[in-house]
Order: structure tokens, then C-alpha cells, then sequence
């Protein structure tokens, strides 16, 4: 009876594949790269930190958030560039506080923050002394709200991530991609010396004048994708990054797999392994893995997008990033008040609330070796298998661990012991009742 059991759970549960390999050569220049990095001590204890925090907030932030109609609005609708630089001048988010930001993302349980320091619209939310063009001196605000949430950051102990974007729909010197055509800049070409300078100026001002930085988080590589020979010179930009500061790791949108100089992995609107959105056919290497995904809709604020997921919906992304060895960052428009959305800070607090319960079985773990399967996945902490029992439709469950000893078993939030039956290639977990939590978490000790 029990080896009929485990071949009917076994026919049910055939596991995901998931496949790695090592960081390629720089694609983008048309030629290989020569050069071989080697990270310092800092940046590979820093991966581990990454790898271990699980899970952060993305914050889309800028002049798009007047308009309110999402981040791309620039070039979705053609808006003259010099006509759009004009809401910098209205833009004042008198209600921005760094403590509360801080305060309510560090309460949903989530470890890193990671914030638009400059967007394809080409407005730099910080002080620059390399463009007039930022919130301190084209704004009425006159505060550069990156220095606030830095320092806030440092004291709260929440590691800030910085976006920062390749391309630029605003700027003169920058050429031309696929985007951002019609925005009334007159020159296609760009200058691309004279932009490169000034994306590196202001690496050096973003890694010299906010402290410590655990990540730049670059995109817009993929703007050049019709001019594949487009040299974007980025062993150059990635060695001043990791001179200026070791420790401070290094991804890239770029929806590839990861060139030399990565440090981790970025997968968009998709966990590892899968290409439901169409950006993420890349294959899976070995650095450490991150999936961005929004909390609504839309990346920046939308006022019509209210269309945001259901808090179970949001912890099961957490839950099945984690099962795939990755983090998750997931993402909030703020107002263009200065406030966090109220709904997003309903999620934040309600993704607290069961991370202050089940986070042990999410922080520091990496992917289980069980693979994910329909019914949920597991992570895995030294001796400790913690299986996520997320869509089970039954009281028993296969667990393929083949011949390995479980010493224990019991429910991680009860402590309460479970009934294990030993099978053919493996054991069944048998439950007092169908699964009716947003998580069932089961703990094995080996």
C-alpha cells in the first residue's frame, strides 16, 4: 500500500529543472572580454549577506511620479524633453519622511532597500554636481531625499541598494536606443564620451557621498539590442565601482546571463527558470539570484493602478524565490507627495506580520534539495529542511529525500510532531488535515 502511495506522489510532483552555469564573457561590445575578475573578500562575504537577507523593496521614484501614470510615460508618450524637465519645478514631496520609509520597510521583514537614484527620464534624485538636472537644484524641495535615506538606512541597519540607469531619454550626449525617440532631442549619435564621463562622475558621487552601498542595480542595456555592436564599455565601469568600494556588488537588467564584473543575478517579473514575462529565458548561473516583481501593475506610481496582489500572493513569491535560491525584491511607486501608497503599506505590514512567524525558515536559507514542485518548495538551513507546503489538495505528501534519516519532524510554527512513513525513495508526510495556511511550513531535522 505505501509504495502505491509514493508512486502516485511522485507521478504528481515531477520537479522543476534548473540548470547553472558560470558568468560569459561581455556580449554586448561584439568581442570577448580579456580580462578576468576576481572578487575581493568584502564583495564575497557581501554576496552572502545578500543571499542570506532573502528578501527587499524596490522603490520607483521620480519626476513620473506627478504624472502618475507610470515610469516609461516620457517616452510612451513622446513628451518633449525640455517641456518634461518643467515638473521638476513643481516637484515637492513635503510629506517624504526617511524614518517612516525606513521604519515601515524594515517592519515588513525585508532587509535591503533599493531606490531609482536615477530613472530613464534622466532626473537625478540626489545632489549632483555633474547636472543642474536633480532634486536639490531644480526642485523647490530642495533636499536630497538619497542623503536622507541613506543616513536612515545606516541607522535602522537596512542595507540601500541603488538603481541607476544606462540610458537616459533627457540628456543630450546620450545616444540614442530604442527608446526614447521622441523625446525632441537633436542629436541621435549623443556624445558617447562625454555621457560616459557623466554616468562614472556620478558612480563616484554615489559610492563616495552615501556611505556604504550594498548593490548598483544597472538597467537599460537593453536599449541597445538593435545595435548589438554597441560598446558600453563596462569592465571599465564595473572596476570603479569595485575600487571605490570592494564590498558593493554589481547586477545588470540586462535579461542575459551574467557578464564578468556581476556579482549577482537579476531576473525580471519572473522567478529562476521561468519566462512568463518574456525576460528571463537567460540561463541560471552561479551567483547569487535576484527576481524583482511589482506589488501592483506598474513600477512607478500609476493613481488608476489599484490593482495590487493579495498579501498571499506576495508571500508566495517570497516563499518560492527562496525555494529557488533567490531573493526577492519586490517593488512600490511612492506619490508623488512623498508618501508610500496606503495599500502597499497594508502589504508591508500584514508580510511583516507572517515573517515575524515563518522568517527563520526564510533568512539564511538557500534552496532545499528537495526542487520545487507544485505543492511548494523547500529551503534549507544546515540540518534543517523546512518544506513550504503552498497548494496541496491532500493530507499526504511525498518527500522524495531518498535514503536520508529524518530525526525529527514536526509543524515549524507548533512545534507539534508530525507522522513520517518511510517508502521507496523517500517517506510520506501524513497531516492531521488538508493545508488550509498561506504557508504550511513543515521542519525536518536530518
Amino acid at each position: 500500500m505505501k509504495n502505491y502511495l509514493c508512486a502516485a506522489a511522485l507521478a504528481m510532483c515531477l520537479p522543476v529543472a534548473v540548470f547553472s552555469q558560470p558568468a560569459t564573457d561581455n556580449p554586448v561590445s561584439g568581442k570577448a572580454t580579456k580580462w578576468h575578475y576576481q572578487p575581493t573578500t568584502e564583495n564575497l562575504e557581501s554576496r552572502k549577506e545578500f543571499q542570506d537577507a532573502k528578501f527587499g523593496i524596490f522603490l520607483h521614484w521620480g519626476l513620473y511620479s506627478m504624472l502618475a501614470t507610470g515610469e516609461w510615460t516620457m517616452t510612451n508618450k513622446n513628451l518633449e524633453y525640455k517641456e518634461y524637465a518643467k515638473l521638476a519645478g513643481g516637484f515637492y514631496p513635503s510629506k517624504f519622511n526617511a524614518a517612516e520609509w525606513v521604519s515601515a520597510i524594515k517592519a515588513s521583514g525585508a532587509k535591503y532597500i533599493c531606490i531609482t537614484s536615477r530613472h530613464h527620464e534622466g532626473f537625478s534624485m540626489f545632489k549632483s554636481n555633474f547636472t543642474d538636472y536633480n532634486i536639490v537644484d531644480a526642485t523647490p524641495f530642495k533636499r536630497d531625499i538619497l542623503k536622507e535615506l541613506a543616513e536612515e538606512c545606516h541607522k535602522q541597519g537596512i542595507r540601500l541598494h541603488l538603481y541607476y540607469s544606462h540610458i537616459d531619454w533627457f540628456r543630450e550626449d546620450a545616444p540614442w536606443g530604442r527608446t526614447g525617440r521622441g523625446t525632441g532631442r537633436p542629436n541621435p549619435e549623443g556624445d558617447w564620451k562625454s555621457y560616459y564621463r557623466f554616468m562614472n562622475n556620478q558612480l563616484t558621487e554615489l559610492l563616495t557621498n552615501y556611505g556604504e552601498i550594498g548593490a548598483i542595480w544597472f538597467d537599460g542595456l537593453w536599449d541597445q539590442d538593435q545595435n548589438p555592436d554597441f560598446n558600453w564599455e563596462l569592465p571599465e565601469q564595473y572596476a570603479l565601482i569595485h575600487r571605490l568600494q570592494p564590498a558593493c556588488l554589481i547586477g545588470n537588467n540586462h535579461h542575459m546571463t551574467p557578464f564578468e564584473g556581476e556579482d549577482i543575478q537579476i531576473f525580471e517579473r519572473d522567478l529562476p527558470g521561468e519566462n512568463k514575462a518574456g525576460l528571463s529565458g537567460q540561463d541560471i548561473s552561479r551567483l547569487p539570484l535576484e527576481t524583482c516583481e511589482t506589488m501592483n501593475g506598474m513600477w512607478g506610481y500609476k493613481i488608476t493602478d489599484q490593482n495590487y496582489k493579495s498579501t498571499k500572493t506576495l508571500i508566495h513569491y517570497a516563499v518560492n524565490a527562496a525555494g529557488k535560491n533567490a531573493n526577492l525584491l519586490m517593488n512600490i511607486g511612492p506619490q508623488p507627495n512623498g508618501e508610500l501608497p496606503a495599500i502597499a503599506l497594508q502589504r508591508l505590514k500584514e508580510m511583516g506580520e507572517w515573517m515575524n512567524v515563518y522568517g527563520e525558515s526564510i533568512y539564511g536559507t538557500r534552496g532545499g534539495f528537495i526542487a520545487p514542485h507544485d505543492w511548494g518548495v523547500t529551503t534549507q538551513k544546515d540540518n534543517r529542511l523546512f518544506v513550504h507546503i503552498l497548494n496541496l489538495k491532500d493530507k499526504v505528501l511525498f518527500l522524495p529525500i531518498g535514503e536520508k534519516k529524518v530525526k525529527k519532524a514536526f509543524d515549524f510554527a507548533t512545534k507539534q510532531p508530525l507522522k513520517l512513513q518511510k517508502c521507496d525513495g523517500g517517506v510520506l508526510l501524513i497531516l492531521d488535515k488538508v493545508p488550509d495556511d498561506i504557508d504550511k511550513v513543515v521542519e525536518l531535522n536530518f
